[in-house]
């Protein structure tokens, strides 16, 4: 299951505001709330509150109230509401709602916290303070034009028990922190790595159309899962795709991800996100030297803490990558030959959840 907006389940089209319903499902990792709406012209201020309940008197608990605000300075805040009484506000100043203008807000719902996007941009993160299993009602409130809620209740960040396709993960025991390394940075001998994952014959996949996935546990330690090294199982090519999930650090500096030709030990395609400058570096490493740094993209991605999907998919001229549902860049192929990229390998300041590839 890929973070899709297009097949909401429970549409509401065009609800009066104030709107109060029933979410009918419970909120679990990985479910979606998408609000499509407008911001009139007289609009001071609106408000999204995903409650425990739709009692009034007293009124009821409000888990995440998310409230753009147009009156002084734009800005959003977030808060909740426990037993009546607010906490602190969590104010954003860097806000996408403009009078007149249209949205589409996204709520994920994540283990720890709340992610919000809008326009497909990453706004901001609000940690749990009311467990989400308690929320089960949704109300708009406020001066907006509401066209459609939807939610996505169907996710693979339920369990950690979800598709175990073929994969082969290469062994860290193994790897030679040697400096007979052909690599441009220490990346032990490629030779020296022995597959140790079982393979599991996934429902529906045949012989020679193999699909490869990685579930790591998040109870490994960092230490263990980084860098990870994966042989593809089929080569790539166009049609290819390659899927990765997981989580920002909060203090991230930056991460990798290389495509690599395992014979030649070139860097087909080296993404390089520096969160410190937001600047997305894509490059490719062959012949061993580094080429020129592609860097243009309209919106950086990614932000301390978030979680993210990176899909990148092969096609026949170039590599196209989009993150969370947005797409983000192409590559043109500067390595020719795609069927010698065997190899994928991600690295640096995240917590990295789940890797695939068909």
């Amino acid at each position: 299951m890929m973070l899709s907006l297009n097949n909401l389940q429970n549409v509401i089209y065009n609800p009066v505001i104030p709107y109060v319903g029933t979410i009918p499902e419970q909120l679990e990792p990985g479910t979606l709330i998408v609000i499509r709406g407008h911001v009139p012209c007289d609009s001071d201020r609106f408000q999204v509150d995903l409650q425990c309940g739709s009692s009034v008197k007293p009124r009821a608990d409000v888990a995440f109230h998310f409230n753009p605000r147009f009156k002084w300075s734009d800005c959003i805040v977030c808060n909740t509401l426990k037993n009546e009484k607010w906490g602190w506000e969590e104010i954003t100043y860097d806000t996408p709602f403009k009078k007149e203008k249209s949205f589409e807000i996204v709520i994920m719902v994540l283990k720890d916290k709340f992610q919000v996007a809008v326009n497909g941009k990453h706004i901001l993160l609000y940690a749990h303070r009311i467990s989400p299993e308690k929320i089960d009602t949704l109300g708009i409130y406020g001066k907006v034009n509401i066209h459609s809620v939807g939610f996505s209740f169907s996710s693979d960040l339920r369990s950690t028990q979800t598709s175990t396709l073929e994969l082969t993960e290469i062994s860290k025991e193994n790897v030679q922190k040697s400096g007979t390394s052909q690599f441009p940075s220490n990346r032990g001998d490629i030779s020296k790595i022995v597959p140790r994952t079982v393979y599991t014959k996934s429902k529906g996949s045949t012989a020679n159309h193999s699909l490869t996935c990685a579930k790591i546990l998040p109870t490994n330690c960092l230490s263990k899962t980084l860098p990870f090294v994966a042989r593809l199982n089929s080569s790539m090519g166009p049609g290819r795709t390659v899927v990765i999930k997981g989580e920002v650090n909060t203090n991230a500096k930056g991460f990798n991800v290389d495509l690599i030709s395992g014979k030649s030990k070139d860097i087909a395609l080296h993404l390089n996100p520096r969160l410190n400058v937001k600047a997305f570096v894509r490059n490719s490493f062959l012949h061993e030297s580094w080429g020129e740094e592609e860097r243009n993209i309209t919106c950086f991605p990614f932000s301390p803490g978030m979680y993210f999907e990176m899909i990148i998919y092969c096609d026949v001229r170039e590599f196209k990558v989009a993150v969370n549902g947005v797409h983000s860049l192409e590559y043109k192929h500067r390595f020719k030959e795609l069927s010698n990229i065997d190899t994928l390998e991600i690295d640096g300041d995240i917590h990295l959840l789940e890797v695939r590839s068909w």
